[in-house]
């Protein structure tokens, strides 16, 4: 009998995980794997954000939470928007926490080459939190691409996301097109890249290059069989 997958879903703001992987990690639900969320940003009063807006965010992951049944919600609240100022050992240290205690073994990262800065700091971060002699649990390491951040990373020395494995979303698209509404504050009309439209796009171009109604892509890191 196959052992059960503790997967740790990280994510730089919430939403990144459902716009990347929110097919996979219903799947994973489905299958009965313990999945988990960490959230690593946060919005505070001191950074802009009114009390309203951080109300509602805080609703939307209650709400997203819920609908996805994770195993539990983990909160890091390093500041949105600067994680440059966070020193990475301290990044590290706070990620590799959740790790551990959870004993997670397979990780969902953002890609490195998103246009988020926020995004190349939290991949650094999780990176370390997979080396095998420190984290053993970690047998499987998936990069996810994030619509209006992977596709706007314009940088010349990147050679691009560049997706090795492909996950079969067919029956689980509606539901992550649903809990991607509950980021109401996020989603706007098409051609806004965070729009409904855009995401049945994207899966059904992940799709037809694996021959499958909708699907989600990932640049797979690591597989420990």
């Amino acid at each position: 009998m196959k052992e059960k997958d503790v997967v740790l879903v990280i994510a730089p703001h919430p939403d990144d995980e459902t716009l990347g992987c929110g097919g996979a990690l219903l799947k994973h639900k489905a299958k009965g794997d313990e999945v988990h969320w960490l959230i690593v940003t946060e919005m505070r009063e001191d950074l802009g954000f009114a009390p309203e807006k951080q109300q509602q965010r805080q609703a939307e992951i209650e709400a997203a939470a819920k609908a996805y049944g994770f195993a539990q919600t983990h909160h890091l609240g390093w500041p949105v928007m600067q994680l440059d100022l966070v020193p990475m050992s301290d990044l590290v240290t706070s990620i590799a926490q959740v790790v551990q205690e959870i004993g997670a073994t397979t990780l969902y990262l953002p890609y490195r080459g998103d246009a988020h800065s926020d995004h190349a700091y939290v991949f650094d971060a999780a990176v370390a939190c997979s080396k095998s002699f420190r984290y053993p649990s970690v047998k499987r390491v998936r990069v996810y691409e994030t619509l209006s951040e992977t596709n706007f990373g314009l940088n010349t020395q990147d050679s691009g996301f560049q997706p090795n494995l492909f996950i079969d979303i067919s029956d689980h698209l509606e539901g992550k097109i649903d809990i991607m509404r509950i980021f109401a504050s996020e989603m706007a009309p098409h051609p806004f890249p965070r729009s409904e439209v855009s995401i049945r796009a994207l899966a059904s171009l992940r799709g037809s290059q694996v021959a499958c109604m909708a699907a989600e892509s990932f640049m797979q890191l690591k597989d420990i069989q």
